[in-house]
């Protein structure tokens, strides 16, 4: 046996390399594999995410909501965003208080003539905050699909091969 088929350290000399470097060449075709699947799945991620945010944002301009001139913020803008949604939905949720005289759709009397107007608010506002919710999904599932996928390209780049 050669110096190079043996371990001079351990002075075993039945133990060879050959099923060490299999080993190693197994390791780095997991690792690219795994690799490979990270950036599959990142680019997947990446282009829901992106859809995603392009639908709630095409679904919610269809609407023609303006924000309300008495809004804090973007009084007068297209809803189309999350924030411009934010800010209706805000709105929206102190109009309804206002007509509801403080008190919310669970807390007025079924016979008060407010009750059907201030429900209707209070639906709207769920919806606008459903729909900052799905742009902040959108975002994240972006977000995390392209830090997969640099993991991935990061994960192949540690293979000496390349």
């Amino acid at each position: 046996m050669s110096s190079a088929e043996t371990s001079p350290e351990s002075g075993d000399r039945s133990r060879a390399t050959a099923p060490a470097t299999s080993t190693g060449a197994q390791r780095r075709t997991g690792v690219r594999a795994i690799a490979l699947v990270l950036i599959i799945v990142g680019v997947v991620f990446a282009v829901a995410g992106v859809v995603a945010y392009v639908a709630v944002q095409r679904t919610l301009s269809d609407q023609k909501i303006v924000v309300a001139d008495d809004a804090d913020m973007f009084a007068g803008k297209k809803v189309n965003g999350p924030f411009t949604a934010y800010a209706q939905a805000m709105v929206i949720g102190e109009h309804a208080k206002d007509i509801g005289g403080g008190k919310t759709y669970a807390e007025l009397p079924q016979d008060d003539p407010n009750r059907d107007t201030v429900m209707t608010a209070s639906f709207l506002q769920a919806s606008l905050f459903t729909s900052v919710v799905a742009f902040g999904v959108s975002a994240m599932a972006t977000v995390i699909g392209i830090v997969l996928a640099l993991l991935g390209v990061a994960l192949r780049r540690l293979d000496p091969r390349v």
